[in-house]
């Protein structure tokens, strides 16, 4: 999964700089992790994210966004606790869950989102 920094963030996903609204540049739906190293929760949901990754590998992209090394981003998305996870389906708002989510209802949640 690739971790995104401001300048990757506004390339693939959003240019927060050129627009308030909401444009997805992705060809795929995406998922965003919002994370911290600190964080055990983030441990913890992280493999869970990267078996989810590979099932879905060409269907939906995953990233990661380090609140530490971008609270920019986390700011933009209101994010107020980590893990987050921004899912961003095409063409529609994104949305947002937080905590650590088993894989079962990650996989539920992405294929009713995403409607997969």
């Amino acid at each position: 999964m690739e971790v995104l920094t401001i300048d990757t963030f506004k390339e693939k996903i959003f240019d927060f700089t050129a627009t308030k609204e909401w444009t997805y540049k992705g060809q795929k739906p995406a998922v965003i992790d919002f994370y911290a190293d600190w964080c055990g929760p983030c441990h913890q949901l992280n493999p869970i994210l990267q078996d989810t990754a590979e099932l879905f590998n060409g269907q939906v992209n995953f990233y990661k966004v380090n609140t530490e090394a971008s609270p920019e981003l986390a700011a933009l998305f209101e994010v107020r606790s980590i893990p987050s996870l921004l899912f961003i389906p095409l063409g529609e708002e994104p949305a947002m869950a937080s905590g650590v989510i088993p894989r079962e209802k990650l996989e539920q949640a992405i294929r009713e989102i995403f409607t997969l």
